[in-house]
């Protein structure tokens, strides 16, 4: 077994104080001769994605108990990016997984625990909890707390991307507020995460393809018996990696960041995955680039047809085989890494040789590799004149490769709101928001609520969007986000005027702004950087300390 750090607080005289403390809380000897395992969670009340994971942590606090160590439960924050989006708030979201991290590593070095078994639910928790395993790199495991089930309007399944587009689609005078009402009261029926393949739910495959959840945890329902067994036979198992001492480090290596960028592309998953891989990798100590994601993404078939760019919803994968049955048609072809190490102690191919399926052969959630729903992934990065350092565009559900358009440009996220709720953006039209990159916003918004306003107008292939700042995963259509450098440190999409033309060219993999060099060079001259919205307080902090996106818009320390 591996060197017991929780030793160095708990055993000699001199830790006789320490030992009080641990027996004021009810804690006996033998508990204490145990390894001592930190469960945390980011169970809150601001969102259903999390509502439930302090009743699930007891699940996983049980099994670490019966797997012969101690559990010792702690919380992180989480931010509801629905209830967040669309205003001051979304500014704090991206900040949220950096404040997440760095609170469990803060939790588990000061109390020096063994192990970490952590759960999480919303977009920003799960990386977040990821990375602060990986920084710490004790013996760690993660689990996620569940999708919540879809809801049912007028007979159709819906979930809340519904809601979002439905406010365009109400602005257009398309529904009546009765109907729209109608649709918030039963989109979301349960506790969970949005039942889409948006960003949590694509976070949680990805963790399963790195290695970093048990087989086949990533698609039982939240409020499911299976999620609850799921998360108690997550915590016996972190006894294994404590005896095998088996740590992030061991499992996070590139070859199982490769497999990760695959499943994301497989899945059509969220544009988000890319910040946060690279995120991850920055705190483990891989060297991923933005290039590898295009590299993988032309190699990897396009086989789950999950919402938003296609038809099913987590649950619909479940009952078809989850995330294994992805892994296991991928492996078959060779398109994994199977030799990869996991939290079970065996190879990513032992894992899934055992895996067997008992649904349909008929079934239409994930295709067959050889009849692919596109030939290549669905996360493009592009590169150009507007972007020397890429941008990132989803093109599950895509139809036109290309769109060449006049710029309008906007300054914020709430003037390019209030423009379309007036309707005056029109078909041909690609809407610029800058100045809400990672440094710039600060927190590098995500924009749902404009994306989805303008589908909900039926704009949605009719007009492109090109931003510094970010986007939801349940967007869908011609967004371009992500675009670095960020309009705030002077990137060229802070040059782009009014009636510029903008060429998205995702088969080219371009993004370019039809100015010359010369009329790009006056306006620079010219250019002043945005004084900072914030001062003081923690968004003041994360902007002066932020990198690019393309590094995965990770905090470093000042040099």
């Amino acid at each position: 077994m591996m060197t017991l750090p929780s030793r160095t607080v708990i055993e000699g005289p001199a830790r006789a104080p320490h030992r009080a403390m641990y027996k004021a809380m009810g804690l006996t000897d033998e508990d204490l001769g145990r390894p001592i395992v930190g469960v945390s969670s980011t169970c809150n009340e601001a969102t259903p994605c999390n509502i439930h994971l302090c009743k699930l942590a007891q699940n996983a606090k049980q099994g670490v108990r019966d797997s012969g160590c101690t559990p010792r439960e702690f919380t992180a924050i989480a931010v509801s990016d629905g209830i967040a989006m669309g205003h001051e708030g979304m500014k704090a979201s991206l900040v949220s997984r950096e404040i997440i991290a760095d609170s469990i590593e803060v939790m588990v070095r000061a109390h020096q625990y063994d192990a970490v078994v952590g759960l999480s639910g919303c977009d920003k928790s799960l990386p977040g909890t990821l990375m602060g395993m990986a920084r710490l790199n004790v013996p760690s495991i993660f689990v996620y707390g569940g999708t919540i089930m879809p809801g049912n309007w007028n007979g159709k399944t819906v979930t809340i991307q519904d809601v979002y587009e439905a406010v365009g689609t109400f602005e257009a005078g398309m529904i009546t507020n009765a109907e729209l009402i109608g649709l918030e009261n039963v989109a979301c029926p349960s506790a969970g995460s949005c039942a889409g393949m948006y960003t949590a739910n694509t976070m949680a495959s990805i963790s399963e393809a790195i290695g970093m959840s048990l087989p086949g945890s990533a698609t039982a329902p939240a409020e499911s018996q299976r999620r609850s067994e799921i998360c108690y036979d997550t915590g016996k198992a972190i006894f294994n990696l404590i005896e095998n001492n088996i740590r992030p480090k061991d499992i996070l290596t590139f070859e199982s960041f490769e497999n990760a960028i695959t499943v994301a592309n497989a899945i059509g998953g969220s544009t988000n995955s890319i910040l946060h891989l690279l995120a991850l990798s920055r705190e483990i100590g891989v060297k991923l680039k933005v290039s590898d994601f295009e590299r993988i993404r032309k190699r990897t078939p396009h086989i789950a047809d999950m919402r938003p760019g296609g038809s099913y919803v987590m649950t619909d994968l479940d009952k078809v085989g989850g995330v294994p049955l992805i892994l296991k048609k991928l492996l078959k072809k060779d398109l994994l890494h199977g030799g990869v190490i996991t939290v079970t102690g065996n190879t990513m191919s032992n894992n899934l040789e055992s895996v067997q399926f008992s649904y349909n052969d008929q079934q239409n959630v994930v295709k067959p590799i050889e009849a692919p729903i596109n030939e290549a992934g669905t996360l493009a990065i592009l590169k150009g004149s507007l972007a020397p350092n890429g941008a990132v565009v989803k093109i599950a559900g895509l139809n036109r490769p290309r769109f060449v358009g006049k710029a309008r440009v906007f300054n914020a996220e709430e003037d390019a709101f209030e423009a379309i709720s007036k309707r005056k953006i029109v078909e041909g039209d690609v809407v610029v928001i800058r100045y809400e990159g990672p440094k710039g916003g600060p927190g590098m918004r995500e924009m749902l609520g404009v994306t989805a306003a303008l589908v909900g107008q039926g704009l949605g292939e009719k007009v492109a969007m090109v931003t510094d700042g970010r986007f939801s995963g349940a967007t869908r259509g011609f967004m371009v986000g992500h675009v670095t450098p960020e309009a705030m440190v002077g990137g060229p999409i802070s040059l782009v005027k009014d009636g510029d033309m903008v060429d998205l060219d995702i088969k080219r993999g371009k993004i370019n702004l039809q100015v010359s060099k010369a009329e790009m060079r006056r306006r620079e001259k010219k250019w002043k950087p945005n004084k900072p919205h914030y001062t003081n307080g923690a968004l003041a902090k994360y902007a002066s300390l932020v990198s690019s996106a393309s590094e995965g818009a990770v905090t470093l320390p000042a040099r």
